[in-house]
């Protein structure tokens, strides 16, 4: 692999959706490297870079591959980097053709399957919640017997989908009866128990029941506690935890919007070290070895629960609320780190950061974000994105899958850090059009 910085070229797969594309080419940029642009659309490719682009098909592993693999072969890449769920499972499937170093193409797509990944961290000893799977087409008798055989609190959710959509608790076979229709009509299951009329249609682009085109909910205990995200990479089969960060809203449903990220964790050292230490018994149960780990995990009187290890990191804008040693990136690192590139010091940051990802509460079309400025002006933000274009139509969880915008604070302290959060998040008025929802 080559290490002349100059030399060295990566192919970027940034799914047509993603909000990351322009962080991981300032990355790129940075380190003065090569960047080829792999998306589904070329439409999506134009001037991104002027590294070349190529169309690739995300929707399907081994067709992706086979396509990266044969230009790959002609114009030779140090690494092959999947940036969002949607990517990951062709970036790996495209390593392992070419020879470079990846994550085993069955760990990533056990990370992409919530039931697999359940049975995974269970096998390994791993506080794990009970869980059963059932075809989304179930029809009403069959969801009645589901529903009188589920255990509650519970927590129905798709099993190949991301960030929060289609997740909804239920407290009781009434409200399991509900959950279970809508999540079904998100997979593109009809509420009868129909499936869909076009499996190819489904949006879970390299989930292993896409692939089958059966898709499938899962319906597992709901546990209690607080909440933490964990940002690591791993290198050769070692998880190296670059960041904890606290969710300080709770978590309790019916849905899961997550709102308030803040690190450096509130936690007392011990349960920390509980955290880092049931993450990286959960990344190895997966069987991954390579890049970067994002991971959900709930801490209760029980101990440390691991709810999903990724085979990314963080999702959205999140990663701008990290910096490490001089200022690098979490891109950065990624990128370094794929294509065999020194890391430098790269402990996170002294001060406190933390990002509020901006709800979509109201279904409907987007007029405008009022107080922009004044919430901006808030002492310790430093920054304020919003990432959906006016006139857009806005859909709310479970069924929706993005956030309005992203807000971004730097302070002395974490408390510090989710009070200005705060602040600058109650100056913003979003203007909705609800009549003209779609």
């Amino acid at each position: 692999m080559g290490q002349n910085r100059a030399m060295t070229r990566i192919l970027l797969l940034l799914p047509t959706r993603t909000y990351r594309t322009a962080d991981f080419l300032a990355a790129a940029d940075r380190l003065g490297v090569e960047v080829v642009v792999g998306a589904e659309r070329r439409n999506a490719l134009e001037s991104l870079t002027g590294g070349g682009t190529i169309r690739v098909p995300l929707d399907d592993p081994q067709r992706g591959a086979a396509v990266i693999a044969a230009y790959g072969r002609e114009r030779p890449f140090d690494a092959v980097v999947g940036v969002d769920d949607g990517s990951i499972l062709v970036a790996a499937a495209a390593a392992e053709r070419l020879g470079l170093p990846h994550n085993p193409v069955a760990a990533v797509a056990l990370s992409r399957d919530k039931a697999a990944a359940r049975a995974a961290f269970a096998g390994a000893g791993l506080p794990s919640p009970r869980y059963a799977t059932h075809p989304a087409a179930a029809g009403p008798a069959e969801l009645a017997a589901i529903a009188v055989a589920t255990r509650y609190p519970c927590v129905v959710k798709p099993i190949g989908r991301s960030g929060s959509q289609g997740v909804i608790r239920a407290d009781d076979t009434a409200e399991l009866v509900a959950a279970f229709r809508r999540v079904a009509a998100i997979l593109g299951c009809d509420v009868d128990g129909s499936p869909p009329p076009a499996p190819a249609d489904l949006a879970l682009a390299a989930a292993p029941d896409a692939a089958s085109h059966a898709p499938s909910i899962l319906i597992e205990d709901f546990i209690p506690g607080v909440e933490v995200a964990v940002e690591g990479l791993l290198r050769a089969g070692d998880l190296e935890i670059l960041a904890v960060f606290d969710k300080p809203d709770p978590l309790e449903g019916p849905y899961f919007e997550e709102t308030l990220y803040v690190t450096p964790s509130r936690l007392p050292p011990a349960s920390r070290g509980a955290v880092e230490a049931v993450v990286a018994r959960a990344t190895a149960a997966l069987g991954l070895r390579e890049g970067p780990v994002h991971a959900e995990v709930r801490l209760n009187a029980a101990g440390a629960w691991v709810l999903e290890v990724a085979a990314r990191s963080i999702g959205g804008l999140c990663a701008r609320a990290l910096r490490f040693g001089a200022g690098v990136s979490l891109e950065e690192l990624i990128l370094r780190h794929a294509a065999g590139l020194e890391l430098p010091p790269h402990r996170r940051s002294g001060r406190a950061s933390g990002v509020l990802m901006l709800p979509i509460r109201q279904a409907g079309r987007l007029r405008e974000v009022r107080g922009q400025t004044a919430a901006e002006a808030v002492p310790g933000i430093e920054g304020l994105s919003i990432t959906v274009p006016r006139g857009e139509t806005l859909v709310p969880l479970p069924e929706g899958d993005r956030y309005l915008g992203f807000l971004f604070a730097r302070a002395g302290t974490p408390a510090a850090v989710e009070e200005a959060l705060r602040a600058a998040w109650s100056r913003l008025e979003v203007v909705i059009d609800a009549a003209d929802a779609a």
